[in-house]
């Protein structure tokens, strides 16, 4: 699949900033699901490239001169790959698989989400990952607006409702609290006729290597996805994090379309 993707974020602010910082995860990276065609991104200032922990593509945009917005635009073509139950045919990474296997703040394992994780008896077969994620659906609800990104998968159990961050969040919890190592992958999917859907997140579960899986879909991850960046969780894979000086409220708007064509 050739995918084609435009992702617009502008920052507004009340008042000036007088100094601002951002970290963006914005490169994917060509593997074996995906090779980059073409990437841009449009900054208002220079970008410092590196290559975070995790191997992901990691630029640093320093703005220390007063401004009232900040506009970034990012585009791109990518080919993906066909995969075979999600199996992603890569090695385990940088990172000891050990690490995948610690909770993090927001994929804290708490009473009921032992019990969620326990209602799937075996999770060493692609099916039962499947299996489990078809359960936190029904447990937690796709209602945008309800979590925060600072929310936690106890959180949106308890809430029963919740977007893809939340479900990545809560089936990261399950396979940790099993021992099972995954980790958080965040990205692009060409979202048919659900245009605000198409950023995403979901999870990579090692299973004798890693399996994909997009728990908001009970389904494995194929060639409409288009990866960007893993960790444990959001807060080491987010997009775009940043902080600032000044500005008072900010106002954020966010569009991002994918669209997907096959190859000639």
């Amino acid at each position: 699949m050739y995918l084609t993707i435009r992702h617009e974020t502008s920052y507004r602010y009340e008042a000036t900033v007088h100094y601002s910082i951002q970290q963006l995860r914005l490169t994917p990276a060509s593997g074996a699901s995906q090779v980059v065609r073409r990437w841009n991104i449009d900054a208002p200032g220079k970008l410092d490239a590196a290559v975070d922990a995790y191997g992901n593509a990691l630029h640093t945009l320093v703005i220390n001169k007063p401004h009232n917005e900040i506009r970034l635009h990012v585009s791109g073509e990518v080919d993906t790959i066909p995969l075979i139950d999600g199996r992603l045919r890569d090695d385990a990474g940088p990172i000891p698989l050990e690490h995948f296997t610690c909770a993090t703040r927001l994929t804290e394992a708490d009473a009921a989400v032992r019990e969620l994780a326990g209602s799937v008896p075996d999770l060493t077969s692609t099916s039962s990952l499947i299996a489990l994620s078809e359960r936190i659906v029904e447990r937690v609800g796709y209602h945008p607006g309800v979590t925060e990104v600072t929310s936690t998968a106890a959180q949106a159990l308890e809430l029963g409702n919740g977007v893809c961050q939340d479900h990545a969040h809560l089936m990261l919890a399950c396979c940790r609290a099993r021992g099972v190592p995954a980790r958080y992958v965040s990205g692009y999917i060409e979202p048919g006729d659900v245009p605000h859907a198409a950023s995403h997140a979901w999870v990579d579960v090692w299973l004798d290597g890693w399996v994909s899986v997009d728990v908001t879909h009970a389904a494995f991850a194929s060639e409409i996805y288009c990866r960007l960046a893993v960790a444990r969780d959001y807060e080491a894979a987010a997009p775009v994090r940043g902080r600032r000086i000044g500005g008072r409220e900010e106002q954020l708007n966010v569009s991002v379309t994918v669209s997907a064509s096959t190859p000639q």
